[in-house]
């Protein structure tokens, strides 16, 4: 844990299965929801469960990049933000059903208005996110609201374990 952070602590390795170096041509326009860094990446530290809105905590995930990978939409919406915030770079856009999510730091590459689909950079990852692991090059915050609710990102790009019912023989 960070010294002086309430919260989890960083989660510095997440299990992911292997994957390509791309995804295959459409499984993101199919999927219409896929990760903001390709391949996979690593996530550094976790969403925070927080028990009020207003409590401190890690309101997103932080993920392990390299400076310069291009940062993708994590699904079909509009640019609503692109631009600096407290000398950060930071693409938000809006998703069907009320969804924004958020990214920085980063060289945006999107203006507010532009569509754009799954899969799609909205920007380059650049150095400086606070909280990033001195052993990292650079790491990516992915948040993720609804209305004024702040979610977990990894529900959009993380399959639900599947429950399935077995017959019972005596």
């Amino acid at each position: 844990m960070n010294p002086g952070r309430s919260g989890s602590p960083p989660v510095t390795h997440l299990a992911l299965p292997k994957r390509p170096a791309r995804p295959p041509p459409g499984e993101a326009a199919r999927a219409r929801r896929q990760w903001p860094l390709w391949p996979p990446p690593p996530v550094t530290r976790g969403f925070d469960e927080l028990p009020h809105p207003y409590a401190a905590g890690h309101r997103g995930v932080d993920l392990a990049a390299a400076v310069g990978q291009q940062v993708l939409a994590a699904a079909d919406g509009t640019v609503v933000f692109a631009g600096t915030v407290a000398g950060r770079g930071v693409v938000s856009v809006d998703h069907a059903g009320g969804l924004r999510t958020t990214y920085q730091p980063l060289l945006p590459t999107v203006a507010a208005g532009d569509r754009v689909t799954a899969g799609q950079p909205v920007g380059t990852v650049v150095a400086g996110h606070d909280g990033c692991p001195e052993q990292v090059a650079a790491c990516l915050h992915w948040g993720l609201r609804r209305g004024e609710e702040y979610l977990d990102p990894l529900h959009l790009v993380l399959a639900s374990p599947t429950l399935r019912l077995k017959p019972w023989h005596r």
